[in-house]
């Protein structure tokens, strides 16, 4: 396998050969220009995977005027290159502008070598996931952001597990990006070219979980109207990923476990063996370990299922990737809508400043609703209608009926651990109405 090529362009001499040396220790091709000129030169004459662009150039050391003009120039020739910017100095205000031109992701120098190799390591995910599957890429968003240097020890974790076949349980809160990180794994794993199927264990009642999961034949219900596939054998030769594995019915979890050991299965109402070959990521936000000595969980799946663990931490302890969230909206939107406003200083400031219970979704939800309602082209603190924090709420009497809602189901998902199943049986929901009822608050999700 080729080495991934990695541009490095810095007009400093002495940058560009520790950085060439740092590639070259980790692996990577570092293909290196003095000048934007010679940056966009190697970018038309030759295949890239990532961009590591300085902004602050001698000619023009105050205003990055020319560091941005490359960014520009690097977007419009190669759109699909992830470019990261390095800088000495760094504002809030300069990294949404950088993401607003192109950029990917963001480094101040001094740089720490672990940090930035991580950074890069996470672009070149994106770019592998981009080629392979363009559109569910682009659909799913699969960029995983890691300026925090918590998610960049993730990534660089994830990056080695991928090309494995190893089950790798993925962990973390409602709405942190449980699915992305699944697709990420896909896409740099040796199954790429395969299917990636989803399903939600929390999304279907226990009388329909096992045609979902291990398909049908016909006449095997009143509804089964002819043969259908589950989704193991639509993922077959590639990766399933299993959502919310902790509400899976204990019941069917013992026929899971068998498909993973034998990789064989039955459809509801044959007898005829139907031979699978995926390899299994699950995402929860639930404590199995605690769910396995409750007994609601069985513990030789657990050990089967989680043969890594990739735990994403909640938006409130990376706040540092706030930014890059935030200029990816407003690409999406932009996108979609052919423009999308600018974000001011203090709205941008009050974004990195708000804990999301809701992580990354609620953020998006915020970014989206804001830039709907901004006026004037620039979206201002006020637009954000920034809820404010539980401890400071008004009583659920002066709440709309929507807000008390929402309030209630963050309580009881705090009081059940995030265990979705308790929590709806805590409010008197069904474990549908309850996931119907995150998912419009911003709190459900991956």
């Amino acid at each position: 396998m080729s080495q991934p090529r990695i541009l490095i362009a810095d007009d400093q001499a002495d940058v560009r050969e520790a950085l060439r040396l740092l590639c070259k220790v980790e692996g990577l091709a570092p293909v290196l220009a003095a000048s934007p000129e010679e940056a966009l030169e190697h970018a038309r004459s030759q295949p890239l995977d990532v961009a590591l662009v300085d902004l602050n150039y001698t000619r023009d050391t105050t205003s990055g005027d020319e560091g941005m003009d490359l960014l520009s120039a690097l977007a419009a020739q190669a759109p699909h290159l992830p470019v990261v910017v390095m800088t000495a100095w760094s504002t809030v205000a300069g990294a949404v502008e950088a993401m607003r031109r192109g950029a990917r992701d963001y480094v101040a120098k001094p740089w720490d070598n672990a940090a930035l190799v991580a950074t890069l390591r996470a672009q070149l995910a994106a770019s592998t996931a981009a080629r392979t599957e363009p559109k569910k890429a682009d659909e799913a968003g699969v960029t995983m952001v890691a300026r925090a240097p918590c998610m960049q020890r993730l990534v660089d974790l994830a990056m080695r597990v991928a090309p494995s076949d190893a089950a790798v349980l993925v962990s973390g809160e409602h709405g942190t990006g449980k699915e992305v990180m699944a697709r990420t794994l896909h896409a740099n794993s040796e199954r790429k070219a395969g299917p990636f199927v989803a399903i939600n264990a929390g999304g279907f009642a226990e009388g329909v979980f096992e045609s979902e999961l291990f398909g049908h034949v016909k006449g095997a219900f009143t509804d089964a109207r002819a043969d259908r596939k589950g989704a193991f054998e639509q993922a077959h030769g590639g990766t399933l990923f299993l959502d919310e594995i902790g509400t899976m019915p204990l019941a069917q979890q013992g026929k899971l476990l068998r498909v993973l050991q034998t990789g064989e299965l039955y459809r509801v109402g044959s007898s005829r063996v139907v031979h699978v070959d995926v390899r299994l990521i699950a995402a929860t936000n639930a404590d199995l370990a605690r769910e396995a000595e409750a007994g609601r969980f069985r513990e030789d799946l657990l050990y089967r299922i989680n043969t890594v663990e990739l735990r994403i931490p909640p938006l409130r302890e990376r706040k540092e990737d706030v930014p890059e969230l935030v200029a990816l909206a407003i690409a999406r939107h932009a996108k979609r809508r052919g423009s999308a406003p600018t974000f001011s200083e203090r709205a941008m400031s009050a974004l990195c400043a708000h804990d999301f219970p809701g992580n990354v979704r609620e953020l998006e939800h915020v970014v989206e609703r804001a830039i709907l309602l901004a006026r004037g082209g620039v979206v201002e603190e006020p637009d954000l209608a920034l809820r404010p924090r539980a401890a400071t709420r008004a009583p659920l009497e002066r709440m709309t009926l929507d807000e008390a809602e929402r309030y209630l189901i963050e309580r009881a998902l705090e009081r059940a651990s995030g265990n979705v199943v308790e929590a709806a049986a805590e409010l008197g929901l069904s474990r549908s109405a309850m996931y119907r009822r995150l998912a419009r608050h911003g709190l459900g999700g991956p």
